[in-house]
């Protein structure tokens, strides 16, 4: 029990002669569970907007949209459906707000919220029995249009007649995709206001929810329907695209999460391979002492472990906490189910084993140490370094000379400080070239196939004098003629979207990066996600029903695909069935160099007097900001684990010369020449780290986007390296920083008086 009592004595008496130190480990493993935490939540079952969105809402696993209202009881008697949703009627409407239009699907609900897919509530209410006015608005189109609870919704039905509408709440739901990715936007309203609103049935339809037992059967269920239904569906949807619609955000989010905070991992074992180990050879007096006094070496061991270990799992659990908020966070106020116990329990308990191994190892060294209380470990001996004969030999002052040899008087501890500061500054080039890449995206979005600023509809007015109006303007560069429709896979059991725009012989400017654009009519673009579908190549022809016409289409190029999960066929206009290409359901313009499309929106809405309908194209790197705070916060940690092996260096460099001091101030070197010995050989290990780590991120980065673009389905091609001046930038900021710190104890050690003592 004593030597319980003197062992938690030393500990806590080491712990408090360096605070600063030990918080750092803890701070750099909380932040790299932290890292693993939201990287897990957010990558389990694909994306968890989805399914905390489905969980909590009892969400419908397929939607069939139909003229008129289906055979209820003979959907329920379908294999696997264990309820049934709706039906609900369902009519397009127009949305007018501020002089923009936007299209709107009222869908009839009770006053009273279904048990399936009800709608989840998130500000105001849900429907009342006296709300004859009252809308609940779906909440991504809410905040897209900036709509408030109390605010007016007025809404124009097919027959010209307006409609005022208050908004009583916003709602999220797991019924479709987010605005404007899946448009048109949603709104619920009282089944009487509906039909007040839209009383002629033949333009509305009927939406009917599926809930089935296992989400896994659904293509059974959807033939069933098929077959069932026979020519009144209109289109179905299904929970994988909803949830392929919410993914994308969110799942490169959490994998760029999952690489920081794997590497960072490997980081942080080696930051505490090398805090350990800089304890154990600073402590060498103090272990020896305690040996001479009674204490074995599973002790020595056993105390170094819980020291050194503690602080570690201390961390982790700093870490799991951090995580859940991170993860919060990260979703932006999506519901956030708790990550199942198998992977929550795989990162604590492999962090734990990475921190217990990463002690383990300098602990068992120092658990060797002979039980010698007064003999001085010196640093090794041995011949210069290359490094310090090449000083000598270009004549750098002789504190430099003596600074880099001091650098690689332990060179194993050296290798590890290198290694230390070049792992985290390859994550932190990482992290930069993702910026880089974002940055490219919202500065070129022609890149990634958005080169029309804006997408204009006819609206009241003809196709011809829409394009007539379009054209008129001096900023319009080209307008060109637009529709998407559905297409079905060559199995027919899964739909993707088929986007015509332009012709054949003038073709939207697409970013092609393999192949060509096509040129003829039955040839076609595809995104990579596309071509993963139909396990095809560039140069393939597939058959394919597009509009509800079969069509052999000829795949000659492969282009930048964000939409669908890069599940989208592009083609001229002129290959498609006359029903469906003419009149175009829209027109992309392209815009000059330099032009504002606000100002030019505004100039078509003028010229047309609010007879036609502009949007601005939404860039989808805006959704991707977040990115960009956590790309700051993980530099943060990363940073962390770059100083504890810069004050391990640090501290190791001052044990080994502390008794140097004397000499080198008798052989004449004044104290700033004494500090620049010191500094030299701690900066010489952090240069070579951050030249290191940062070349070597430079040269990965781009492919490792690239390959997550490819398996994300929006397709290689997207990456880019940080600019020079951002990586010179950075390692100038790493060095100098480093330098910095570690000045200040070396400036202190030199006024130190240290006595002149035999060794």
């Amino acid at each position: 029990m004593s030597t319980v009592r003197a062992s938690a004595r030393w500990i806590r008496a080491d712990l408090r002669a360096r605070r600063g130190q030990a918080l750092l480990t803890v701070l750099a493993v909380a932040g790299i569970v932290t890292a693993l935490i939201a990287s897990a939540t957010l990558l389990e079952d694909g994306t968890n907007p989805w399914r905390g969105l489905f969980a909590e809402s009892r969400g419908a696993h397929v939607w069939i949209h139909t003229k008129d209202a289906p055979d209820v009881p003979a959907l329920s008697r379908l294999h696997g459906v264990v309820e049934v949703a709706g039906p609900y009627r369902t009519a397009p409407v127009m949305l007018t707000l501020d002089g923009k239009k936007s299209p709107v699907a009222l869908r009839g609900m009770q006053a009273t919220a279904p048990s399936v897919a009800a709608p989840l509530v998130r500000e105001g209410r849900w429907l009342r029995p006296g709300d004859v006015e009252g809308v609940v608005v779906e909440r991504s189109f809410a905040e897209a249009l900036d709509l408030r609870v109390g605010g007016p919704f007025p809404v124009t039905a097919l027959n010209g007649a307006s409609h005022p509408l208050i908004v009583v709440g916003l709602a999220d739901t797991a019924d479709q995709g987010f605005y404007p990715e899946w448009t048109p936007g949603l709104a619920w309203t009282l089944t009487t206001t509906l039909a007040r609103i839209e009383p002629a049935l033949g333009r509305s339809e009927s939406v009917t929810g599926l809930r089935l037992a296992d989400g896994e059967d659904t293509l059974p269920v959807v033939h069933g329907a098929v077959t069932l239904l026979a020519e009144q569906i209109q289109r179905m949807s299904t929970w994988r695209e909803v949830r392929a619609s919410m993914e994308l955000d969110n799942r490169l989010l959490g994998l760029l999460l999952a690489l920081f905070g794997a590497t960072g991992l490997v980081a942080a074992a080696l930051a505490i391979v090398n805090v350990v180990g800089g304890r154990v050879l600073t402590q060498t007096r103090d272990i020896a002492t305690l040996k001479s006094l009674g204490y074995t070496r599973s002790q020595i061991f056993g105390l170094l472990v819980v020291e050194h270990g503690a602080l570690g799992l201390l961390g982790i659990a700093a870490g799991l906490v951090c995580g859940q908020i991170a993860s919060s966070f990260a979703l932006d106020g999506m519901p956030v189910l708790p990550l199942s116990p198998i992977p929550l329990l795989s990162i604590a308990g492999g962090t734990a084993a990475v921190v217990l191994v990463a002690v383990a190892l300098p602990a068992w060294r120092g658990s060797r140490t002979p039980p010698i209380p007064a003999a001085p470990a010196a640093p090794p001996k041995g011949h210069l370094s290359r490094m310090a004969r090449l000083a000598l030999l270009v004549r750098l002052p002789p504190a430099l000379v003596l600074g880099t040899r001091d650098a690689f008087t332990r060179r194993v501890p050296a290798l590890l400080s290198i290694v230390g500061v070049a792992v985290p500054m390859m994550m932190i080039t990482i992290g930069l070239g993702c910026w880089a890449t974002l940055d490219d995206f919202l500065r070129h979005p022609e890149k990634i196939g958005q080169a029309a600023a804006l997408t204009l509809r006819p609206d009241k007015l003809s196709a011809g004098d829409a394009v007539r109006i379009a054209r008129a303007d001096p900023e319009v560069l080209a307008a060109y003629p637009g529709t998407e429709v559905s297409a079905l896979e060559p199995e027919q059991t899964r739909s993707v979207l088929a986007r015509a725009v332009g012709t054949s012989a003038h073709p939207y400017p697409f970013s092609v990066v393999e192949g060509r654009m096509f040129a003829a009519r039955g040839e076609a673009v595809a995104g990579q996600g596309l071509l993963d579908l139909l396990e095809a190549r560039i140069g393939d022809r597939v058959r394919m029903t597009v509009g509800g016409t079969p069509l052999i289409v000829h795949i000659v190029g492969r282009v930048v695909e964000p939409d669908q999960d890069g599940e989208v066929l592009s083609l001229g206009l002129d290959s498609l069935a006359a029903k469906d290409a003419m009149p175009p359901q829209f027109y992309s313009l392209v815009l000059r160099p330099g032009a504002d499309p606000a100002a030019v929106r505004a100039r078509l809405l003028a010229a047309s007097d609010e007879a036609l309908e502009v949007q601005l194209v939404v860039n989808p790197a805006e959704r991707l900001s977040i990115i960009r705070v956590v790309i700051v916060a993980l530099i943060g940690v990363l940073s962390l684990l770059g100083l504890a092996n810069l004050l391990t260096a640090g501290a190791l460099g001052l044990r080994d010369h502390a008794l140097d001091l004397a000499v080198l101030k008798a052989m004449g070197l004044t104290p700033r020449q004494v500090a620049a010995t010191l500094v030299t050989g701690t900066g010489l290990l952090v240069v070579l780290g951050v030249v290191t780590g940062t070349a070597a991120g430079a040269s990965v980065v781009a492919g490792l986007i690239d390959l997550q673009g490819h398996t994300s389905g929006v397709g290689a091609g997207i990456g880019r390296t940080p600019s020079a001046v951002t990586l010179v930038s950075a390692v100038l900021i790493a060095v100098g920083a480093a330098l910095l710190v570690t000045l200040i104890p070396a400036r202190r050690a030199v006024r130190a008086q240290v006595p002149m003592t035999a060794r």
